[in-house]
């Protein structure tokens, strides 16, 4: 069965650039004849705002965006979680690590590794012979072992709107963690144990998470589950030239009028590449109509095309 997700996470209100990717992985579900869950990724609860996935949900609708089922709540997920972990601490593939951000970050520069903007310092995998005196503080997926088994640290995958995509994990990321040192889990866990518990095909969302996807094949091969395929949609940008995120300031969408959900439904739909002159969105009456057009037009169009 098809079946496709859009899995915010409530650290805030949706923007623009989070109803792209809403619109695509709903209308890549529809489009397929497929369902379309919601899945709330509250796993990093410090980070959440109380009442944030209600507004979400709300959002949603007003949108004329309807998930089939229940919501999933990563917050509810932990026994889950730990049983991932047994498995690879069994297959000897977790390891306890007591580095700190600070001296991963120190480590890199010693290895003359400059840190690019916005990005996590590569593991240098310090503590994968032990933790030389240092008290455990999270626990990582070893990827130069798990490598070594698969015979290749480069994984290589088709991306339906990108085209053909290689990662050498090892040298971009290092070993992965799993656990944090705070106790919560990772994204790159939780998101691999939950698509593969919820039956998910097809993943459709933001480019940004482009370069998590290699780690997250890893994680689906060693645990033995189902890789999904993947489209990554066009990013939104801001006024700075930088993707529009709530981590950057990015606006809620005003959803307060008719005319206002019209506006950024079609704002959506364009970034898409969608027609959006012969079929706009005008008031909230029309949304099953043109959201059946819309859907339409995905499903005729090469998905490799959509927004390209």
């Amino acid at each position: 069965m098809f079946r496709g997700r859009f899995a915010p996470s409530p650290t805030g209100e949706l923007h623009a650039g989070s109803l792209v990717a809403a619109l695509a992985s709903y209308l890549d579900a529809r489009a397929h004849k497929g369902e379309w869950l919601v899945r709330i990724e509250d796993v990093d609860g410090p980070r959440c705002i109380s009442g944030a996935e209600k507004v979400i949900l709300h959002q949603l609708q007003q949108c004329g965006l309807q998930w089939d089922g229940e919501v999933l709540y990563q917050s509810q997920r932990n026994s889950a979680y730990q049983h991932a972990l047994d498995q690879l601490l069994a297959k000897g593939l977790v390891y306890p690590c007591g580095c700190s951000r600070k001296e991963i970050e120190e480590s890199q520069a010693l290895l003359g590794l400059d840190m690019a903007r916005h990005k996590t310092a590569v593991y240098p995998g310090t503590c994968r012979t032990g933790l030389h005196g240092k008290a455990a503080r999270a626990w990582r997926f070893n990827v130069q072992q798990w490598c070594a088994l698969r015979g290749s640290p480069v994984v290589r995958w088709t991306d339906r709107r990108l085209g053909p995509q290689t990662q050498n994990v090892l040298d971009a990321v290092g070993d992965i963690v799993l656990k944090r040192a705070d106790g919560l889990w990772a994204y790159q866990l939780a998101v691999v144990v939950d698509d593969a518990a919820q039956g998910i095909s097809h993943v459709v969302r933001g480019q940004d998470l482009t370069d998590n996807t290699a780690r997250q094949i890893l994680l689906q091969e060693a645990l033995g589950l189902p890789q999904p395929a993947y489209l990554h949609t066009p990013l939104v940008l801001g006024a700075n030239g930088e993707k529009l995120s709530k981590q950057n300031g990015a606006k809620a969408l005003d959803l307060s009028t008719e005319a206002a959900v019209c506006q950024a439904m079609n704002q959506a739909a364009a970034t898409l590449g969608l027609d959006t002159r012969s079929a706009p969105l005008n008031s909230l009456a029309e949304r099953p109509a043109v959201l059946a057009f819309w859907t339409v037009q995905w499903a005729l169009r090469e998905a490799t095309k959509i927004g390209a």
